[in-house]
Parts: C-alpha cells; sequence; structure tokens
C-alpha cells in the first residue's frame, strides 16, 4: 500500500489486496509446529492433485445496501469526492458531463470482458449511469488497457493497476506524466480517462482492478479507512462494488450535481439527494466514526508494504495496534490492525499471532458489518485448528466464512476455505465428501489464483498443515 504522494491516482490499495490475498495463501508454514518442513509435496498432496477442472466464475451479484445513516453516508460522500489519498484537497467536483463510452485496448483475456460486461450492466442497473461499451464510430472516453504487470511496474512499481485523466494510451501516459492535463486537482470536467490493468494477473486481480479503477475513473478519487463497507478503502476487503459504493456512484451523478460545484455547493445539496436515493438512511441515527490520524495510515502502509523489512514492518503494525488503543477504537480499523499484526508475528511467534487474531475476530464478531473481515481471518483460524488437529473447530469456522465469501465474489478466499475444508473434512475420515469439496474449490482456484501450477502449490500447502502428511499417516 504505497501512499500516493502526488495528485495522480494509482490505485495504491492494490498493494493491500494483493497482501489480503496473500494471507490466505501463506497458511500451513506459520501454522506448522516448529521444524517442519513446510515446502514439498507430502503423501497426502501427491494423493490429492487432482487434474484441473473448467474455470468458475461468477454470474450475479449480491450487493446488500447500506444500513448507515443518510448523515453518516453525506459526509463520507464530501470526504470521498473532495480529497485525494495523499489528503490533499481537490477544488471541484468533476465526473463525466457526456454519456460514458468505455473502449477495451490490449491483450484482454476473454475472461476480462466478460467481468468488464458484468461490472457495465451493475453500474447502469444499480448506479443508474450512462454507460456502455463504445459502438462502431462512436471513440471512447474511458478506455480500459490490458498491459502486462511488467509495463505497469515499469511506470509505478508499487501499483498492480492505476488509473488516469487526459490520456487514451501507454504511450501518451510517458509523454504527459507530469502535466496539468494528467493532474486530477486541476480538472475542471472529465472528458477523457484511462484506466491500466495487468492482462497477465490472475483473472480475480483483473476483475478487482476492474471493479476499483472504474470507480475512482467514474466518482470519487479517496479512500477512507473508516468506511466498513466499501471498495473505497486501503484495507481492500471487498474486491466488488458494494451497495454503498453503488449509492455513492448514483448520487455522484444525481441531476442536482455537476462538475466544476464546490465541497460546500455539494453539500447543501446532499441532503435532499440521499434522501431521494436511500429513504431508509433517513431513519437511522447518526453513528459517525472518528477521523483516521495519519500517523495510523502511515504505520499501516510501511506494516503491508512490498519490500521493506520483517521487522520493520512488525514494528509498524505493533504501532498500528497502539495508536487505535489510545483511540478507542471498537471498530474495523482495530480489527483490521490486530489482523495484520498476526499475519506478520505468524512466522516468528505463532501463539501471539493466534492471539492477535483472537482478538481480531471479537471485534470483528461484535459488529454486523465485518462479516466479510470475519471471513477472512477464518482461514488462519481454520488453518491453526487443522494443524493442531482439531478438524470439527476449522468445520464450524469455514461453513459460515464460504457463503459470506461466495456472496463476496471472493473466488480465492472461497477455494482457500473450500480446500481447508476438504481436508478438515478428511481427518475425520469423510473421504469421499472431502473428495468432491476439493475438486470443487479447483475451479474457483483457477479464477482465484490463476494457471494450474498456482492452483497445485495452494493445495500442497494446505495439505501440509494435515498432522498426519507430517507424521507419515
Amino acid at each position: 500500500m504505497t501512499r500516493v504522494t502526488s495528485t495522480r491516482i494509482f490505485c495504491p490499495g492494490r498493494l493491500a489486496r494483493r497482501l489480503l490475498l496473500a494471507a490466505s495463501l501463506s497458511l500451513a508454514a506459520a501454522c506448522m509446529p516448529a521444524g517442519t518442513p513446510p515446502d514439498g509435496p507430502t503423501r497426502a498432496a501427491r494423493a490429492t492433485a487432482p487434474a484441473m477442472p473448467a474455470m468458475k466464475s461468477f454470474s450475479s451479484a449480491h450487493p446488500q445496501p447500506s444500513k448507515r445513516a443518510n448523515a453518516d453516508i453525506a459526509r463520507d460522500f464530501l470526504d470521498l469526492s473532495f480529497q485525494l489519498e495523499s489528503g490533499r484537497t481537490l477544488p471541484r467536483l468533476t465526473r463525466f458531463e457526456a454519456p460514458i463510452r468505455v473502449g477495451l485496448r490490449g491483450d484482454a483475456p476473454a475472461h476480462m470482458r466478460r467481468d468488464l460486461d458484468r461490472l457495465l450492466v451493475r453500474l447502469r442497473r444499480e448506479a443508474g449511469l450512462d454507460i456502455a461499451l463504445a459502438g462502431t464510430g462512436e471513440t471512447p472516453n474511458l478506455t480500459v488497457a490490458a498491459i502486462s504487470r511488467e509495463d505497469i511496474r515499469r511506470f509505478l512499481p508499487q501499483a498492480a493497476c492505476f488509473v488516469v485523466p487526459g490520456i487514451s494510451r501507454l504511450s501518451e501516459y510517458r509523454n504527459r506524466r507530469w502535466t496539468p492535463e494528467t493532474d486530477w486537482a486541476q480538472l475542471a470536467e472529465r472528458r477523457k480517462v484511462a484506466i491500466f490493468v495487468p492482462s497477465d494477473a490472475p483473472p480475480q486481480e483483473i476483475r478487482d482492478c476492474l471493479q476499483e479503477e472504474l470507480a475512482q475513473a467514474l466518482g470519487p478519487l479517496n479512500d477512507l479507512y473508516r468506511l466498513p463497507d466499501s471498495v473505497f478503502n486501503d484495507d481492500n476487503v471487498h474486491a466488488v462494488l458494494t451497495g454503498f459504493d453503488m449509492l455513492i456512484l448514483r448520487a455522484y451523478y444525481a441531476p442536482e450535481l455537476q462538475s466544476g460545484m464546490s465541497r460546500a455547493q455539494v453539500a447543501r445539496r446532499l441532503p435532499a439527494i440521499l434522501a431521494r436515493l436511500n429513504p431508509p438512511g433517513e431513519n437511522r441515527p447518526p453513528r459517525p466514526l472518528p477521523p483516521t490520524p495519519r500517523a495510523w495510515i502511515n504505520a499501516m502502509e510501511t506494516a503491508l508494504g512490498r519490500d521493506v523489512r520483517a521487522d520493520v514492518r512488525r514494528r509498524a503494525a505493533r504501532r498500528a495496534v497502539a495508536i487505535a488503543r489510545a483511540e478507542g477504537w471498537a471498530d474495523h480499523r482495530a480489527g483490521f490492525a490486530h489482523y495484520a499484526l498476526g499475519r506478520l508475528l505468524q512466522a516468528v511467534d505463532a501463539q501471539a499471532a493466534r492471539r492477535h487474531f483472537d482478538t481480531a475476530d471479537r471485534i470483528f464478531t461484535a459488529r454486523p458489518d465485518t462479516e466479510l473481515h470475519r471471513a477472512h481471518l477464518a482461514s488462519h483460524l481454520a488453518a491453526h485448528d487443522i494443524a493442531v488437529g482439531n478438524a470439527g473447530q476449522a468445520l464450524e469456522r469455514i461453513a459460515p466464512a464460504l457463503v459470506v465469501a461466495a456472496r463476496a465474489e471472493n473466488a480465492a478466499l472461497m477455494s482457500t476455505l473450500m480446500m481447508l475444508r476438504a481436508e478438515a473434512l478428511a481427518m475425520t475420515r469423510r473421504v469421499s465428501e472431502a473428495r468432491s469439496v476439493r475438486l470443487d474449490s479447483l475451479g474457483w482456484a483457477r479464477y482465484g489464483f490463476g494457471p494450474g501450477g498456482a492452483v497445485r502449490a495452494k493445495l500442497r500447502e494446505i495439505a501440509a498443515l494435515n498432522p498426519a502428511s507430517r507424521s507419515g499417516g
């Protein structure tokens, strides 16, 4: 999660997502007793590596409507829309005032086109946007360019994907990178925007980039850690646009607003807009969360950073936990800090890691808006249960988490939980059921993790958790 220090948005949240995904991948080495080799296929792993089935994908979205007060949503809207992630203030609202026509360039895999089509349907239906793929003879004003990860990292080493105004090709970005036309703060209206997405990443990472980058290309440019139910959050627990996000975009393109309006002008019109678009929110009492201190954000960015020494990351995570305690937080931000610290402690102090995971779980369990956070955490707790031979406890954790992961369209998390479930079932001698669940997990794993080699490595890793595989039984 590299901090944005200029007015060019390049999606720093992609790094946090990869680390959350990695948190679902690297389970075995952290959960096995000391001295147990995590690498190399065990007999159990070799016995459970079936041929790869066809990749599965999602067909229908299940967004949950926002359950917060309109007064709180209005505050979120303004803070999202009039500030960059660096903290720099934006002087005016900008949006597309013309119909949005999307062009797809580059070597886009078939699944990327399908996911883009699905997203455009959702944006029309749920956000009410006039958005579609550009037809014959139409010039796109929003371009999605599929390029290699190497090309992306050549420009922005910490980004998985990024969005830039004023251009439609990567070659234009080379020449205009530091000019006013690619500076969000100097725009008067959005007339041309380009999104650069990795064509050679796993399908889910490509889909997630499409979701967040399109949302930022169309609407707010900021992310807020205080949002528990949004992709506009650098914790990236949510991979696809939520009901809250669609409400924000619908309000962003309300006829009462237009490009060039100041924060004060938007603030005056926003209550009536939200009352019209979200009537249930009028009757809910405000419960505003306190602002997130920059010191906590900086600590989390270091803790989740790539190319940062492990001991530096652990110290940063401890600072984030300490700040959360000093602030008196009991919301998802406190839980996320404990979760991140637990992840970083797994390899050096498994017992301390488990304590932080348990603390995070208590925080997430106490709140109705953090079930997806808890589902991510469940993969770690279930892995620990399996490693110590408590298959029954693992199965209890996994069942509700799987439902949540499926509703959130997180195939990587789904397949991880299913592989863990298969291992737990095998430990309870439900071999036939375990085989069926494991096979079912593979199609989702191909969407979540990519090529068959990555899927098989994941199978081996989870099989290595089973005490029987470590003992040679």
